[in-house]
């Protein structure tokens, strides 16, 4: 099939990326740009109205949905809770659907935030764009001194109502937005919802009422698909495989072992207090760990915050609602190293990345971080948990520019990628946080996407996510380059 945007739009992304720094580096697009939010002023004015050029340029409303409305395909998948544990059934069933995928019906969901960093880690400016049908051009969200917003309306997602509803969400995520100029309905965060199990289940190592070397016994009330059965492993082995390999198994022991002490009130509680208000891990099953459903909320700002944290910068980062600084110290530094560790060994490098796919024409590449070694086969492939992508990434990790700690997910109707990148020695010296949430999940397919061998891992996320990740980077790059 054709592809009505094609391959250059990378290479002209990049071109523009390069130049965006100079003299012309507020020239975008005039139409475009005049329906941006009001208030978009300072510091975040030039890189959130680069990010939305960019994400306008990649054109998401041309991918092709292989459940669209009215199809069989489509009334299997509206189960709005533990859609993790339908992936494999829904992704046959998907694929066997790709050749009759019809054009999306309307713009796709889209949040993205980039949060640029100084060499010390701390927030020196920032953007953030929001599409939807409501917003097809996108807006971008006026973001003030401490990286939060009150001009925008956050909504829950809802499987049906995205496409009955026309974007239109009806639950409040943050109460009291009833002005607010721009209403956004949040995209299911799927797996990234781990960063928050793991940030809880550190604060509670960092407490003294758990290590890392806690047994755990995970002993559900019920066996289901999306938690499985008993098993007890460390606190660490669990947070390792929930983070780098995205076992929902053990991220339901996690979740269960917040309920177990009973912190899962105070993890919400603790997120409010920081200033991270759409960061909700609400409505879990606390004798199992699972019941993922769309009360659990993530914004790409809210997510891009935590990050900085994680990352680690000295003094007050932001001042929380309250008044009172917001610090690292929310993690130990021996925390923030581990969590730190766990996502840079990410297996699923596969959506703003496509370092486990190194050499081949599909997909785009993406930001240009090394596979790590821990996944890596004698022969130069990457297998994650089983999974196979068949493709020698040697020759790309030999041309690495950065490191990228994060964390991906999909269910069909939801992608997200949310990490920390940092340059290689001499290779940039950009330093930036990344986050992006859409529906663009495995339910959406791209016109020219190529059938995978027998035996590899099927393709997650239209390439139009790796594009942007490579957009982004370049641009970063020239940034810090400019900056000296």
């Amino acid at each position: 099939m054709g592809r009505p945007w094609g391959r250059g739009a990378i290479g002209l992304l990049t071109a523009a990326a390069l130049v965006g720094c100079g003299a012309g580096a507020g020239q975008v697009d005039a139409q475009r740009v005049a329906r941006a939010a009001p208030g978009e002023t300072g510091k975040t004015g030039k890189v959130a109205l680069r990010l939305r050029q960019t994400m306008n340029a990649l054109r998401f409303q041309e991918v092709l949905d292989t459940a669209p409305p009215g199809s069989a395909q489509a009334r299997t998948m509206m189960n709005a809770v533990d859609k993790e544990a339908q992936t494999v059934r829904q992704r046959r069933s998907l694929l066997a659907a790709a050749d009759d995928a019809k054009p999306i019906a309307q713009q796709p969901q889209m949040d993205a935030t980039i949060i640029e960093l100084d060499r010390r880690g701390r927030p020196v400016s920032s953007g953030t764009v929001l599409m939807s049908p409501r917003h097809p051009d996108g807006v971008v969200v006026p973001v003030d001194r401490d990286l939060s917003t009150t001009d925008v309306r956050w909504r829950q997602w809802d499987d049906q109502g995205w496409y009955a509803g026309k974007g239109q969400g009806t639950v409040d995520v943050v109460p009291g937005r009833e002005g607010a100029s721009v209403d956004h309905m949040l995209a299911y965060p799927a797996s990234v919802m781990k960063l928050m199990v793991s940030f809880g289940v550190l604060r509670l190592v960092d407490q003294g009422r758990i290590t890392l070397g806690t047994a755990y016994d995970y002993r559900p009330a019920e066996v289901n698909w999306l938690c499985g059965g008993p098993t007890n492993k460390t606190v660490g082995q669990y947070i390792d495989e929930s983070l780098t390999w995205s076992s929902n198994a053990a991220s339901c022991a996690l979740i269960k072992l917040l309920h177990d002490h009973q912190a899962v009130d105070t993890l919400n509680k603790t997120f409010q207090d920081l200033g991270l208000e759409t960061l909700q891990l609400k409505n879990t099953n606390p004798t199992t760990g699972g019941r993922w459903t769309n009360a659990i909320t993530m914004s790409s700002l809210d997510t891009a915050k935590l990050l900085t944290l994680v990352n680690g910068a000295p003094g007050k980062v932001w001042t929380a609602p309250d008044g009172s600084p917001v610090t690292s110290a929310v993690l130990s530094p021996s925390s923030r190293r581990f969590f730190l560790d766990k996502l840079k060994a990410q297996g699923y490098n596969d959506m703003l990345s496509s370092a486990n796919r190194c050499g081949t024409a599909y997909p785009a590449r993406g930001i240009p971080h090394a596979a790590p070694s821990r996944w890596i086969g004698t022969d130069g492939t990457v297998t994650v948990n089983g999974s196979r992508f068949g493709a020698d990434v040697r020759p790309c990790n030999a041309k690495a520019e950065v490191t990228f700690a994060h964390k991906t997910g999909w269910v069909n109707n939801a992608a997200g990628d949310a990490g920390i990148v940092r340059a290689l020695p001499g290779k940039g010296g950009r330093s930036y946080i990344v986050a992006v949430f859409s529906n663009l999940g495995t339910q959406y397919v791209d016109a020219n996407r190529p059938s995978t061998p027998e035996g590899i891992y099927p393709y997650s996320y239209t390439e139009k996510f790796a594009e942007l990740g490579r957009a982004i980077d370049a641009y970063e790059k020239t940034r810090a380059r400019l900056r000296g």
